[in-house]
């Protein structure tokens, strides 16, 4: 299966290539936006997708649309999925362009964030263009006209879900002594980081030839799976940290994440130590002494490896929910072995050592 999984990403790099070129000529630039009065000058085509093509280039898993070209597979219809795939990669690739911007980020998959190297201006406008450009792709699907309204519908559900979400994250972390409860967090995360996992399981369905309600099912749980994702990214980057970003950014940024929740449910004197841990990293940046003190914290009170059994645990729980969800065996192995790639057997076995 491994084999497998590196052919179709594989693949899947070359279709967003493509949706990207360099240097857009005149065919690609009607393609996506229509009949133009005039066909923009050299320099401003060069401009329009280099801050995407910067970010995206830098890599990443690329299990999103991995997932929807596999849900499709396990409903019995590939045709068309990997041409839809980047769908949900360039609208993840926009989200974190912006969420740098928002969170003042310095550092993003091993680079300078995006708005550092281009400006606010050029960065801000890329996202919005990666949020848009690839529902073009729907436009072309091969199917009923049914099909692809209901994939519209499901792609611009899941994104206004998606910024519900940010504004919960932003609105807590602008406040250094507010930790929401830990389902706070976990509806946060479903809208933040799950809802893409959400749509690629959904919109692939869709588009394999399930029904609404099987796609919607298929959907929830890899929602869930989305946020045991955000939930060991949380405790990676209080431990090793995470590719491209430092230890502790986290901190630095405010974020109310599990292992912090967890802390001040387990020991509520924690709060005011890291409310004064947080203001001082806002102020002074990953260098301060204080980061590695919030770390500690949490560490010392056992919150970080809470976290890591209660993402494992969610991970098992949605695992386990499949079976019932795909038509076919071949198809529920392509989606099972999903699973090691976002916390790899390896990995997990150094954790417990």
């Amino acid at each position: 299966m491994e084999s497998e999984y590196t052919r179709l990403l594989e693949l899947i790099e070359g279709e967003i290539e493509g949706l990207l070129p360099a240097s857009p000529q005149a065919p690609w630039l009607r393609r996506f936006f229509g009949d133009l009065p005039v066909l923009p000058g050299p320099e401003a085509s060069l401009a329009l997708n280099r801050p995407a093509r910067e970010l995206i280039s830098r890599g990443g898993k690329r299990w999103r649309p991995l997932l929807l070209v596999l849900a499709a597979r396990a409903f019995g219809n590939e045709e068309g999925a990997l041409a839809l795939s980047p769908l949900v990669e360039l609208a993840h690739s926009g989200s974190l362009i912006v969420d740098d911007i928002e969170d003042g980020s310095e550092r993003r998959r091993g680079g300078p964030a995006i708005h550092l190297i281009h400006g606010v201006d050029a960065a801000i406008n890329d996202a919005n263009l990666l949020y848009f450009l690839p529902v073009r792709l729907i436009d072309e699907f091969p199917g009923p006209l049914e099909l692809r309204l209901a994939l519209h519908e499901g792609y611009a559900r899941n994104m206004r879900r998606l910024h519900l979400g940010q504004a919960m994250d932003i609105e807590w972390h602008r406040r250094d002594d507010f930790v929401p409860r830990a389902e706070e967090y976990l509806a946060m995360c479903s809208l933040k980081t799950g809802v893409l996992a959400r749509a690629a399981a959904e919109l692939g369905a869709l588009a394999g030839g399930a029904g609404s309600e099987e796609a919607a099912a298929l959907g929830l749980a890899f929602e869930k799976v989305g946020v045991a994702f955000q939930i060991l990214d949380d405790a990676k980057n209080l431990r090793e940290g995470l590719p491209g970003k430092a230890r502790g950014d986290d901190i630095v940024e405010g974020k109310k994440s599990l292992p912090v929740i967890l802390a001040c449910a387990t020991r509520p004197e924690l709060g005011p130590e890291l409310a004064r841990c947080f203001a001082a990293a806002r102020a002074g940046g990953i260098g301060v002494a204080e980061v590695e003190e919030a770390i500690g914290l949490l560490e010392g009170a056992g919150a970080v490896s809470e976290a890591l059994d209660q993402a494992r645990a969610l991970l098992e729980a949605s695992k386990a929910g499949l079976g019932g969800l795909v038509p076919s065996s071949r198809g529920l192995e392509g989606l099972l072995g999903l699973f090691d790639l976002l916390d790899p057997p390896r990995a997990r076995e150094s954790r417990q050592a």
